[in-house]
């Protein structure tokens, strides 16, 4: 249910009260979403640059960022300043030449192609993690199907199914037509015994359909024995405190410290502000805010402005997230941030909405990673501690990781398309408790 209407006005100025923005808008250029210019420390930004006379989008030096070199700036964007559409769907030749199974079944499991197991099972201990959001392939070659059928399924699976989740691997330029061939002779030489029936698993726990689905348990999430980030928050309070270069501190204008000033401040963001004309997450303003009131650069994905979001959102932990979507900015924005969750992006021409929809693959496997559907809420406990990393991460960090696999270069941070689509998967969250910071 859409949150009750409280005009835009009001929940402005609301906002610029308790956050200090004391400059109104009417005192200062305003930029529009259209021409943000952005606040993010420089790996954040996703720049592409000229090094040694190669384009390179420069990105986080930590993994998993630094395992993707390849530059993919010529693939369609979330940018709403990029019009580029992935090309339509074509038959091609296929190539007269026998498949090898062999090397069917190395390019089926390489990596640096997709790997087909991220999605589809077939038979193998060493096929591990599979994945289930395509279908199982154990047993395909008993299905007889023909080969130019099959070719045409992995070269481009558009031509059969327009909406599908599957990339187009040939004009992707991934997959080779030569390749493909041997994918299919591959694929034609799994067969069941009796016919049908896939080989038993020694392994439950491979088979994607099978695997028990035991989510990781981490304890209380605002435990500091259990979750580093609470203390990275707290690291927060010294600035909070601290006056900056302009000589106020935060504390100067939220009196009672952040336990009161921000209390249920949170549960409103990310959420349109007039003076900047755009949707704005808490980090986002902070990046503008700190420096207009304190003198303090408080740049999107630094230590200080995570930190400094994770003691405000934590002031509002155990209250409802309770965005607006209802007046006509938010309204307008929430529409928009529909629009880039529905899109298809990148070299594999995928959208957000392929892995975190019911009809799609929400609450599949892609590997050993099971999809969150994003009904349930994504939102809610970002930013959060991320094991795999050991890092604060926040919803941003996120976006921008999700973009390589996809074969897209990543947009800045702050980027009003980001914000859009934040404010898009907060609305599924309205109603549930806040927890900041979570872990993963």
């Amino acid at each position: 249910m859409r949150p009750k209407h409280v005009p835009g006005q009001l929940l402005t100025l609301v906002a610029l009260l308790m956050l200090g923005c004391a400059v109104g808008a009417d005192k200062r250029e305003v930029p529009s979403s259209q021409r943000w210019t952005s606040r993010a420390i420089p790996e954040a930004r996703g720049e592409v640059k000229e090094i040694e006379g190669k384009r390179v989008q420069i990105r986080y030096r930590h993994e998993p960022f630094s395992t993707f070199t390849v530059n993919y700036e010529q693939w369609p964007t979330y940018a709403y300043s990029d019009n580029r559409v992935f090309s339509q769907p074509a038959r091609v030749a296929m190539p007269d030449l026998k498949g090898d199974p062999a090397r069917g079944r190395q390019l089926f499991m390489a990596r640096n192609k997709a790997p087909c197991t991220g999605c589809h099972l077939i038979p193998g201990d060493d096929v591990w993690p599979a994945g289930s959001v395509g279908p199982d392939l154990s047993v395909i070659g008993d299905r007889r199907l023909p080969d130019r059928y099959l070719f045409e399924l992995i070269w481009d699976p558009r031509l059969f199914f327009p909406n599908t989740s599957m990339p187009p691997w040939g004009p992707a330029g991934i997959l080779s037509a030569e390749e493909v061939v041997h994918i299919v002779a591959f694929l034609q030489t799994l067969k069941g015994n009796p016919p049908f029936v896939p080989p038993p698993e020694k392994d439950p726990t491979r088979n994607p359909h099978t695997r028990p689905t035991i989510l990781p348990y981490y304890g209380d999430n605002l435990d500091p024995a259990t979750n580093p980030a609470v203390v990275f928050a707290d690291n927060a309070l010294s600035v909070w405190s601290a006056k900056g270069p302009a000589g106020k501190a935060c504390a100067d204008c939220h009196p009672g410290g952040p336990e009161k000033a921000m209390k249920g401040v949170a549960t409103k963001y990310p959420k349109y502000l007039s003076a900047y004309r755009r949707i704005m997450s808490i980090g986002d303003l902070l990046t503008v805010h700190t420096p207009e009131t304190t003198g303090r650069e408080m740049l999107a994905e630094s230590a200080d402005n995570l930190n400094m979001t994770m003691l405000i959102k934590m002031q509002s932990n155990g209250m409802p997230v309770n965005v607006d979507i209802t007046s006509p900015e938010a309204a307008a924005a929430y529409e928009r941030g529909r629009a880039v969750y529905f899109k298809r992006v990148g070299q594999r021409n995928h959208a957000c909405a392929d892995c975190h929809e019911a009809d799609r693959g929400a609450g599949r496997y892609a590997g050993a990673r099971l999809l969150s559907p994003v009904r349930e809420g994504l939102t809610k406990h970002f930013p959060l501690w991320f094991n795999a990393y050991l890092g604060v991460w926040d919803i941003r960090k996120r976006f921008q990781v999700c973009m390589l696999p996809l074969g897209m270069n990543y947009l800045p941070a702050d980027a009003p398309e980001y914000a859009d689509l934040e404010l898009y998967l907060t609305a599924f969250d309205n109603g549930k408790p806040m927890s900041v910071p979570g872990i993963r």
